[in-house]
């Protein structure tokens, strides 16, 4: 970029910053705009790409999801948050009231995940992913891709065990009733995994619904010598930690071919830890059991409670912290009931003093942020109204007919797959 500030009155002019980049979706090239203001200020001017990356940021948005975990913590960023922080609240309200009123029939979806057999299933919104392998200008030209020798690769990605993990959002607006109404557990680093023990193998797949292993265990359903004709099953969400050869256990949503989706959080984690305590050798590596499977420890989420938690030494590295609504049941998509904070951030976003240690040391990065966050713990009287539908992410799961009180994943509504949302905030982080 060739440009000239003339700052000989101290002042800095007017700048105005456009930039363009092309994106293709679905292999049709688009070319779009963007364009930011930086104020006029005496202070110091923008000399450092921080200072033109601040101004961008205010106008780009990676993620529309509110709150997204894939992006920076909103009172941790350097700019202002778009959204109120009254906005989760809301929507931690109607997410409540609308699982009072959905009634979804999760024993089917459930036997289809375990089986594997979605026959009858809609095949038609089978996503395409179009990956261009020539630069960015080629793109304009797809319609002659052919002559211009371009490589065009076409994948169909995996439908059904995409989007069935429930993912957190930063939390942001701290609940009234943290210490009585949600429980807390301590995450290690690692990768989300959806685990599918059923017909006598095991299987673990990724966010996306990618099956990346597939192997033995001592789950219920996971072997050949426990699948009982393939009549249990289970499924869990879990976190793998491929340094400990690990996978722990976040959550349950089926054992030995019980479903408890519609659950409420605190149930499920009661049947979790009374389960794995009843089946022997989960935790050690044999051959029937490559993988150990341990399960996360939950705990109240009182002052107490955290700093106890945080002065504990784990035999695992800690990513971060999930706060968890009791009531919430297992909800597929990324929910305002779950929340999540890294361990440095307790102090403050929830207030509570932390002893010092690795653990809740801030980063060099953290230090001037402060001032952001008090500026938006400030009550705020504006509420921007979440979506109508309350963004209910088990709409696509199997909706019973209310006439004839059942129904069939086949003829229920589908809605859209959810855009993938990361628990981290990097690439080797685990929710």
């Amino acid at each position: 970029m060739d440009s000239k500030i003339d700052v000989s009155d101290g002042a800095l002019p007017e700048l105005k910053l456009c930039t363009s980049f092309k994106v293709s979706v679905q292999g049709q090239p688009e070319k779009r705009d963007i364009s930011a203001r930086l104020p006029r200020s005496s202070s110091r001017l923008p000399t450092t790409m921080d200072d033109l990356t601040q101004a961008l940021s205010a106008s780009f948005a990676v993620s529309k999801e509110a709150n997204s975990t894939a992006a920076p913590h909103p009172r941790m960023a350097q700019y202002k948050t778009k959204f109120s922080v009254l906005e989760q609240s809301e929507r931690r309200r109607r997410f409540l009231d609308l699982q009072k009123t959905k009634r979804l029939n999760y024993v089917n979806h459930a036997r289809r995940l375990a089986d594997g057999d979605w026959t009858g299933a809609d095949s038609d919104d089978e996503e395409e992913v179009v990956v261009d392998r020539k630069e960015e200008e080629q793109q304009e030209k797809e319609k002659d891709a052919e002559d211009e020798g371009m490589e065009i690769e076409r994948k169909k990605l995996p439908k059904y065990y995409a989007n069935q993990l429930m993912l957190s959002e930063w939390l942001v607006d701290v609940p009234q009733e943290l210490d009585t109404d949600w429980l807390m557990v301590v995450c290690p680093v690692g990768k989300r995994s959806l685990i599918v023990a059923s017909k006598g193998s095991t299987a673990a797949y990724t966010k996306s619904g990618y099956c990346v292993n597939r192997f033995p265990s001592l789950l219920p359903g996971g072997n050949r010598h426990n699948s009982a004709m393939g009549k249990d099953y289970t499924i869990l969400d879990c976190i793998y930690s491929e340094v400990e050869r690990t996978y722990f256990i976040l959550d349950v949503m089926c054992w030995r071919g019980h479903p408890v989706y519609d659950c409420p959080t605190e149930f499920r984690f009661y049947w979790l830890q009374s389960k794995v305590q009843e089946t022997d050798g989960m935790a050690d590596i044999t051959k029937r059991n490559p993988f150990k499977f341990v399960s996360l420890q939950s705990t109240a989420c009182s002052t107490e409670a955290i700093q106890q938690a945080l002065a504990t030494e784990y035999n695992f590295n800690v990513d971060g912290l999930l706060f968890y609504h009791r009531q919430t049941h297992y909800t597929p998509g990324s929910t305002p009931l779950v929340g999540w904070l890294r361990p440095y951030m307790v102090v403050d976003i929830l207030g509570v003093d932390v002893p010092v240690g690795p653990l809740t040391a801030k980063p060099d990065y953290a230090g001037h942020q402060l001032a952001q966050i008090r500026e938006h713990k400030k009550t705020s009287n504006h509420v921007r109204p979440g979506d109508l539908n309350g963004r209910y992410e088990l709409e696509h799961l199997s909706t019973p007919d209310q006439e004839k009180g059942d129904g069939d994943a086949a003829t229920s509504p589908r809605s859209r797959p959810l855009k993938e949302s990361r628990m981290e905030t990097s690439e080797k982080s685990a929710s």
